[in-house]
């Protein structure tokens, strides 16, 4: 998470304030030194000094002249971007989509806050807001200041640990147990009335059993809706406290005014009722802690320690402390503790928890690995790349975490229903008071009635409903190897009806060899030495195979000039060489009829023609070919039983992408695009009224992934890609598109699924109650089971498997 760091603060004796402020953009030194030049000249600046390597400003000013918020304006105005501080934290004491509506409601008053997303599922808040204005801390107090109970979450790491979560379950299964304890005998003493015998408990003994049910274990109600009226709001726990209240006080009235009441008490009620609810809670925590298995799994996977070889001799550290480019020694059966390399051995790693992939992968040396997976028989010695936060496991664990911590489109009109939910609840159970005693029924009974219409409401359901699914949903994804960045990609991916593939890393191998070579003049040797000379250093794939396939003495090059979608002229030994396709030849006056016949044979068998020219005249051509996935025929098969359109969206000629698309089975070929194009492509289809997926791999492809509905990225492509797409497939498996559209279907089925029993349990149970069919200790056990029976139905998602 991009921050600020303070590192002196104001105090009576020195005011300079020094902050460190993360900066987006800059490219070289005279970026660094503009940000120096324009920010050093505000008044007030004691020092700057700007850190093109870490991308980080660091800022020495008077506090009495300056703010943080002055400092990043005048970055902002150099044309570059200071991100916006992102703070997770979690929520202690939320019990419905009412509490989640009122912590959002008062972080959002904050100044400087941009975006405030409280889930209770997770019970944590992803709060973003602008750098420097707001910290941590106030956002704290701000929570606090509600009624609940907040903490910062440092890293990913979670915020309370499973000792601390241990030690509460244990405290509130004995709450629930000693309220089951006493309020067992006044249940008894209905059942046994049920079953003829009419015997009935002394009013003092209920008084006794009900009292320490009421005000010891119930005080987790009266503390929360306390706190929900100082914020001039209401929550489930207002309408469980007024509820059972009511019932107890009434039942206290009739006790010490026997003369004015019908002499039936209600104390077994008001008992039932609360220690029905703190049952459902329990129930409730344990159904979404297993929500949360996926996040959990992951976190697992870090080793805390790493054996890192320094000066000839192993050490252990902790694995936080291992740097770019130190040796890390991984035992057999040992996780890895960071991304790395492998500098020496092999063996083979299971890397099943990250990408997916059901079998090991063999890993030599110069191989990738990756930080968290399995290592097998073999010893290895890696050379740590990406470590800390840059890791690919703890960016799978952010993304994740992300997903699941955002809200979907249609929560907002849960959000709205949920405001005035309570509110609603208190007035239909007023009416239900007023209703009864003016149809002539005596006060007890209508008291009873309300009673049952407080207890019943279950705003609880409403706000577990789409949070739980999202969780569930996405943690399956993840172990199926597709991340899915957050809730509106995974709710435009269920719509998809137009999936558009890249070509080449996508549907292919992106690995091409060359095929064969042809020269008008001199050796077809001396054809592909001229090629592979002109282009070291490419790390363009057709480059790599002709480099693979040229001698060792390759000729000096200079001029190197990259034409986008056309291919490169360079010098070699000072001779002008152009290399590309027919339209770069086209533009050098190139005549290629001599060599088209053998040009199109290749292309018609789906390889790609490298023309080359010199000076204006055609030298020859090689064809290069590259192998489609294994499973892309399948695939696209998967694809079209899905009813989805399949699309090829490439920059190769039209003769080779056709010859690639019919043995996949893609009828539909877009071919000679540039890259620039390929977006428009993407507009095109969604002018058309479609719903567009772009499946992509390479830098060139973000702006397409950026213009779909949905941009899904190959996890084995670029950075670019993988930021700019919604939906990241760890595995280069063209397959796993379905399976992101299946997840995606599945998840927003239960949404769908959930909301109807949230809206249509609330439907049904209040009439019921108002017109008296349920009790008020029936009316609290549906209630304590409705948000059960949401969760549990989220969890049926664990149950999805992917197709490929």
């Amino acid at each position: 998470m991009d921050s600020v760091q303070v590192l002196n603060s104001k105090n009576s004796a020195d005011l300079v304030q020094t902050v460190i402020l993360p900066v987006k953009g800059m490219t070289c030194a005279a970026c660094s030194g503009r940000i120096e030049k324009v920010v050093g000249r505000l008044s007030g600046i004691t020092e700057i000094i700007v850190n093109l390597a870490a991308e980080q400003a660091k800022v020495s000013f008077n506090s009495e002249e300056l703010t943080t918020s002055d400092v990043v304006q005048s970055i902002e105005k150099t044309g570059f971007s200071v991100p916006p501080q992102k703070h997770m934290i979690t929520i202690k004491g939320m019990t419905c989509a009412a509490c989640v509506g009122r912590v959002e409601k008062v972080l959002n008053r904050l100044p400087g806050i941009t975006s405030a997303q409280v889930n209770l599922a997770t019970e944590q808040a992803v709060v973003e807001g602008q750098t420097g204005v707001i910290s941590a801390a106030d956002i704290v107090s701000t929570i606090e200041k509600t009624g609940f109970g907040a903490q910062i979450i440092e890293g990913d790491e979670p915020a309370i640990n499973e000792d601390e979560q241990a030690a509460a379950d244990r405290r509130e299964y004995l709450i629930f147990m000693g309220a089951a304890l006493l309020t067992l005998p006044m249940v008894l003493q209905m059942v046994w009335d049920l079953a003829g015998i009419h015997w009935m408990l002394p009013p003092l003994v209920q008084l006794a059993l009900a009292t320490p049910v009421q005000f010891i274990a119930g005080a987790r109600f009266y503390r929360s809706a306390w706190g929900a009226l100082r914020a001039g709001s209401g929550n489930m726990d207002l309408l469980v406290a007024m509820g059972t209240s009511a019932a107890y006080g009434l039942s206290l009235f009739v006790l010490l005014r026997p003369d004015l009441g019908s002499g039936y008490l209600y104390f077994e009620a008001s008992a039932a009722v609360i220690t029905l609810v703190l049952l459902g809670k329990i129930l409730e925590t344990r159904a979404k802690r297993g929500t949360t298995a996926a996040i959990k799994a992951l976190m697992k996977l870090r080793p805390e320690t790493a054996n890192v070889e320094k000066d000839g001799r192993e050490i252990e550290v902790p694995a936080s402390s291992v740097a770019s480019g130190d040796i890390v020694v991984v035992r057999p059966g040992e996780r890895l503790p960071v991304d790395g390399i492998v500098a020496e051995g092999g063996s083979q790693v299971d890397e099943s928890l990250i990408t997916g992939e059901s079998l090991p992968v063999e890993k030599g040396i110069g191989k990738s690995i990756t930080g968290g997976a399995l290592n097998g028989e073999g010893l290895l010695k890696i050379r740590a790349t990406n470590v800390g936060a840059a890791s690919t496991l703890s960016r799978i664990i952010e993304m994740v975490q992300g997903a699941q911590a955002s809200k979907a489109p249609v929560q907002k009109l849960v959000d709205r229903i949920a405001e005035v939910f309570v509110p609603a609840v208190v007035l239909i159970a007023f009416v239900t008071l007023v209703g009864w005693l003016i149809y002539g029924v005596p006060m007890t009974e209508a008291v009873i009635a309300a009673v049952s219409v407080l207890v019943i409401a279950c705003p609880c359901a409403l706000g577990l409903a789409t949070p739980t699914a999202i969780m569930v949903g996405t943690g399956a994804a993840a172990k199926a190897g597709i991340l899915i960045k957050d809730a509106d990609a995974l709710e435009r991916a269920k719509n998809i009806d137009t999936v558009v593939f890249d070509k080449t890393g996508t549907l292919t191998q992106g690995k091409p060899v060359v095929w064969s070579s042809e020269a008008l003049t001199g050796s077809n040797d001396d054809l592909v030495r001229l090629t592979a000379s002109a282009q070291q250093g490419s790390q363009h794939p057709l480059a790599k195979a002709i480099l693979a396939k040229a001698p060792d003495n390759l000729m000096s090059v200079s001029d190197f000039q990259s034409l986008s979608g056309k291919g490169l002229k360079a010098k070699v030994d000072n001779c002008e060489v152009a290399i590309g396709n027919r339209l770069l030849m086209a533009e050098e006056g190139v005549e290629t009829l001599p060599l088209e016949d053998q040009a199109t044979a290749s292309e018609l068998k789906g390889g790609t023609v490298m023309w080359v020219a010199s000076s204006g005249d055609l030298l020859g051509i090689i064809a290069v070919g590259d192998e489609e996935k294994e499973h892309a025929q399948d695939a696209v098969k998967t694809l079209k039983q899905q009813g989805v359109m399949t699309v090829m969206l490439t920059g190769d000629n039209k003769r080779t992408a056709q010859a690639v698309a019919e043995r996949l089975g893609i009828e539909n070929v877009v071919a000679e695009v540039l890259p620039e194009h390929k977006s428009d492509e993407v507009m095109r289809l969604k002018g058309e009224g479609r719903s567009v997926a772009m499946v992509g791999d390479g830098i060139n492809d973000a702006p397409a992934l950026a213009a779909a509905d949905v941009g899904m990225a190959m996890g084995t492509g670029t950075d670019v890609a993988m930021e700019t797409a919604g939906i990241t497939l760890m595995r280069g498996e063209p397959g796993l598109v379905a399976d992101a559209i299946s997840i995606s279907q599945a998840t927003y089925s239960k949404i769908k699924q959930n909301l109807f029993w949230a809206f249509f349990y609330n439907v049904i149970a209040l009439p019921l109650a108002a017109f008296g069919f349920l009790s008020p200790m029936v009316a609290g056990a549906a209630m304590a089971m409705s948000s059960v029976s949401v969760v549990s139905n989220s969890l049926l998602l664990r149950n999805w498997r992917p197709k490929q």
